[in-house]
């Protein structure tokens, strides 16, 4: 078998986004609601879930409806020396993504300006062949399979030989559609039948057979 091509996601896969990260964006996009929407606090606060449920992303509901522009979105959102503060990772993270067999790419439903700056800071940059944001993707969101179809065209990719590495259940079941294999990120004892492979941090990795 050729060496797989490993598709990681980048918030609570290869960092901990849920430490802080999560909830400054949150914050930072409550204030844009408010500020350029005209919404209250609360207004602004049940919107921006409304459409993280629905779409996958709060920028599709406000593009979609508001008529947003995504880029201003995105980078208001996204000040990345507001989010360094809270960056954390494994200390093994670049040690285990060397010794992985294989191509890695990133595809996050982040913007691109955050995916590449936050892999810089964390040294591991260097690692990966391509990195797929939100722009990248169309502005197509995971678990959208028309977002996983454009990495995968553009990097001319056969999904039986990538592995999907990810804390998201719904966008580890739509990369196992495509015919991906799939790690999930979590600390749950009981795994859904389309995950392949559950592991508690990305270092068990290298316990598995690829």
């Amino acid at each position: 078998m050729p060496a797989p091509t490993w598709i990681f996601d980048l918030d609570d896969t290869l960092h901990q986004a849920s430490l802080g990260i999560f909830a400054h964006i949150s914050r930072m996009m409550n204030l844009y609601m408010e500020r350029h929407l005209a919404m209250t606090e609360e207004e602004a606060r049940r919107l921006r879930l409304q459409y993280w449920h629905r779409y996958g992303a709060t920028l599709q509901g406000l593009v979609r409806h508001h008529g947003v522009d995504a880029q201003h979105f995105l980078q208001e959102t996204h000040l990345l020396d507001e989010l360094y503060r809270w960056l954390q990772w494994e200390p093994t993270l670049a040690a285990t993504l060397r010794t992985l067999p294989g191509r890695k790419i990133v595809l996050s439903n982040g913007p691109q300006h955050y995916i590449e700056g936050l892999l810089r800071r964390m040294n591991i940059r260097q690692q990966f062949a391509a990195c797929y944001g939100m722009e990248k993707m169309r502005f197509q969101p995971k678990p959208d399979r028309r977002g996983f179809r454009c990495m995968l065209q553009a990097e001319r990719l056969d999904p039986a030989l990538c592995i999907m590495v990810e804390d998201s259940l719904p966008n580890l079941y739509a990369a196992k559609s495509l015919g991906m294999r799939t790690v999930w990120i979590s600390r749950k004892s009981r795994k859904p039948a389309f995950v392949d492979v559950r592991v508690s941090k990305l270092s068990q990795l290298l316990r598995q057979h690829w």
